[in-house]
């Protein structure tokens, strides 16, 4: 009764003139690729996409903690991101979420659509008007659909890519991604991209709720791009990490994550520098020494810094140790 309630709600929106509902010529044309996944381990879902289209991420990627995740693109109906969420979160299973969103859209032909599910379960739709090469494949936990693609194997190459790959939600999406765009991908080009992981469980706190929110908006590479970004994301978790650490006072732990970001990042002076803090704590003084001196040659601000960290309680060594630091 409650899924007949939500769908009958929703046709009645649309019956009752929702605009978003109407097709325009005037509608974001995001031809792309894209990839909606559910990572079995953690259970995190995410949603992926790359076109030649400016900021293509503000509109296709859509994903709410412990509900699902949304790709609507081709022509888009933005409305079909927080209206399929809305969907997936009073009951409705993603099959059902796309019919009701495509019933009475008068656009539903050149639209291509994929939602995902907390527990895994996808349904996609392309419409029969969208732009060759242009189709869908739907996985265990995953789709991937491209529209307005140079050959028609470009989405059968993301899901190969995706079903081989291994390693975080984020990364086996890029993954994806890069395999569309080796087997030529949007036939125009390409120029944005975004990355979206939400929890599977949600936290309470949206701040919490995403593992991952990235985006290139305008950029010659932008799958080049990302892949930096997202390597750059994932040392500063580490770095988070060893904060969280740091913030019990178990500095053997701290290091080692400290020591992962940097060798992810290993040009960034901030992640050799609390690496270099954690040492002096550990009373590995020698090290911690040479590191800050290479430090401090580079930045003299780093210098000015390290007392400021003795009050905060964040350096934990006496006089003559910080005396011999500031030698440096």
């Amino acid at each position: 009764m409650k899924l007949f309630y939500v769908i009958f709600l929703t046709l009645i929106m649309n019956f009752q003139g929702n605009s978003q509902q109407v097709y325009s010529k005037k509608e974001p044309f995001a031809h792309t690729f894209s990839i909606v996944a559910r990572d079995t381990v953690t259970g995190d879902m995410g949603v992926a996409v790359q076109s030649h289209w400016f900021s293509v991420g503000s509109l296709v990627t859509w994903g709410k903690a412990g509900v699902g995740v949304v790709a609507t693109q081709s022509f888009i109906n933005p409305s079909f991101g927080s209206r399929g969420l809305s969907l997936l979160e009073n009951g409705l299973p993603p099959k059902l979420a796309v019919q009701t969103l495509l019933e009475l859209d008068e656009g539903r032909d050149v639209r291509q659509l994929a939602i995902l599910d907390v527990y895994g379960n996808v349904a996609a739709s392309t419409g029969k008007n969208c732009i060759e090469a242009a189709g869908h494949i739907v996985g265990n936990n995953f789709s991937v659909q491209a529209n307005l693609m140079e050959k028609n194997t470009v989405w059968p190459a993301m899901a190969e890519a995706f079903k081989n790959s291994t390693g975080s939600l984020a990364e086996r999406m890029l993954l994806a991604m890069e395999a569309a765009q080796n087997e030529g991908g949007d036939i125009r080009g390409k120029q944005s991209v975004a990355i979206l992981v939400v929890k599977g469980k949600s936290t309470g706190n949206s701040w919490e709720d995403k593992v991952v929110d990235l985006r290139v908006e305008d950029n010659k590479n932008p799958l080049k791009e990302m892949r930096r970004l997202l390597t750059i994301h994932t040392a500063y978790e580490y770095m988070n990490q060893g904060d969280l650490a740091v913030e019990t006072g178990n500095n053997v732990l701290a290091k080692e994550h400290y020591m992962n970001a940097q060798k992810l990042n290993p040009d960034n002076l901030e992640m050799k520098y609390w690496y270099a803090v954690t040492l002096a704590n550990n009373g590995e003084l020698v090290e911690a020494k040479t590191i800050f001196k290479e430090i401090f040659k580079q930045d003299s601000h780093w210098k000015t810094l390290t007392p400021r960290l003795i009050k905060a309680k964040l350096l934990t060594i006496n006089d003559k140790q910080l005396e011999e630091i500031l030698k440096l």
